[in-house]
């Protein structure tokens, strides 16, 4: 009985699969759809197919100016977080000290906070410390919400790191900042390209964050935002979103292919040391 029974869960697994992947990217689809419709309306069936809405994009100067915006604030993002995880990253899979679980847990918890609760105090203490909102703040409170999912991603880089290699290089008389620089950062470099794409990606699609601390100066999904309020712009923010999105798939889809290659990397050496 229990074998019947295994075999009809294991029929319905690929409905309920399809059902799920339906449910989360069917609404996704729509949009590169609607992005190539001859007409401002959302409805089908489509009045045509043009591509006059993404051509429309690059004579759109305050757009481009957003895009730079987020252009910058994403790179500096992805090298704050990124440059603090790998620190972060090496103590907690190096080191044993008092408070470990507790100083880790506070550097994931933003991945557990709702984000609007992030971004209003670090708007209350922008505030309070009389700084002037711009794109310096975002980057702040971008690389606060980024450092988990940088951390996340490195820990796993570091952490089935073979030591010996280190303990090799430090025996023949190479400084530890030596040995960091020449043995662990090229080993570990997968890791580091991951995460500074994975940090690129997310503040590339942050919203939140950036509309409460960008004052006079918006990234890309805040000059989105802004723009939904004209039914008249809706194409061209079809158009602008399908383009994020597909840059997204990409950044992220790379991303994941060198974070397997360090994995599978790492497991190699363990294997032949082993």
């Amino acid at each position: 009985m229990s074998g019947r029974h295994g075999i009809r869960k294991s029929r319905w697994l690929p409905v309920y699969v399809t059902a799920y992947l339906a449910f989360l990217y069917l609404p996704i689809l729509l949009l590169p759809i609607f992005s190539f419709n001859n007409a401002a309306s959302t409805t089908f069936p489509l009045a045509g197919f043009t591509t006059k809405w993404y051509a429309a994009l690059w004579g759109n100067t305050v757009m481009l100016e957003a895009a730079r915006n987020s252009l910058i604030v994403g790179i500096c993002v992805s090298v704050l977080s990124t440059g603090l995880a790998i620190c972060a990253a090496r103590a907690v899979t190096r080191y044993k000290f008092r408070g470990q679980r507790a100083a880790t847990g506070l550097l994931m918890a933003p991945l557990f906070l709702p984000e609007i609760i992030v971004a209003v105090s670090l708007l209350m203490i922008v505030l309070q410390l009389g700084i002037e909102l711009s794109l310096a703040t975002v980057i702040l409170g971008q690389t606060v919400f980024c450092l988990p999912y940088a951390l996340s991603v490195l820990i796993s880089g570091f952490d089935g790191f073979d030591r010996s290699l280190e303990e090799a290089s430090l025996d023949l008389g190479e400084t530890a900042i030596g040995t960091f620089r020449r043995v662990t950062l090229p080993v570990v470099a997968p890791a580091i390209i991951s995460s500074l794409l994975v940090s690129f990606t997310i503040s590339l699609d942050e919203f939140i964050l950036a509309f409460f601390l960008s004052g006079t100066e918006p990234t890309l999904p805040v000059y989105i935002w802004g723009q939904l309020r004209f039914a008249a712009k809706l194409p061209s923010v079809l158009a602008l979103g399908t383009l994020m999105i597909a840059l997204s798939i990409v950044l992220v889809t790379t991303a994941e292919i060198l974070r397997r290659r360090a994995e599978n990397r790492l497991k190699a050496g363990a294997a032949a040391h082993g």
